[in-house]
């Protein structure tokens, strides 16, 4: 039996980068909810639950370290996966042992947007087998 497609949250102040973004996802199977600010963000994140959120750092009217504290603060009984995504990331992407920032993992903003898909994939299917293994 398949999982159902895993949904996720694009929350990003670029609408340019949001909708590349949100394409590549959906065409990945994926079902994409946006928003263009962190208030929006953290409104949709209450109605829609996803799996995954992905926030940008800078944005206004909530930035995205605030933003993804108070998701994960709200989402601690559903522990969503929450991804910092920014520019002032250099590098390759990167997973902490704990959040920094409100988020696990940090990806700089010049990752390919199919980059990032495959990460997520691998982050659900990591997630996936854990919940597998302590069921049985």
């Amino acid at each position: 039996m398949q999982a159902p497609p895993a949904k996720i949250l694009l929350i990003d102040d670029d609408l340019l980068f949001l909708q590349i973004l949100s394409d590549v996802f959906r065409e990945n199977g994926f079902t994409v909810v946006t928003a263009n600010d962190g208030l929006k963000g953290v409104r949709a994140y209450l109605d829609e639950t996803p799996d995954v959120v992905i926030v940008d750092l800078v944005m206004p009217n909530m930035g995205g370290v605030s933003t993804c504290i108070e998701i994960g603060r709200l989402g601690r009984d559903a522990d969503p996966v929450i991804i910092l995504l920014t520019s002032m990331f250099k590098g390759a992407p990167h997973e902490h042992a704990e959040a920094e920032m409100g988020a696990r993992v940090h990806i700089p903003k010049s990752t390919s947007p199919l980059d990032i898909v495959i990460i997520v994939e691998q982050l659900l299917d990591r997630i996936r087998y854990r919940q597998n293994k302590m069921q049985g």
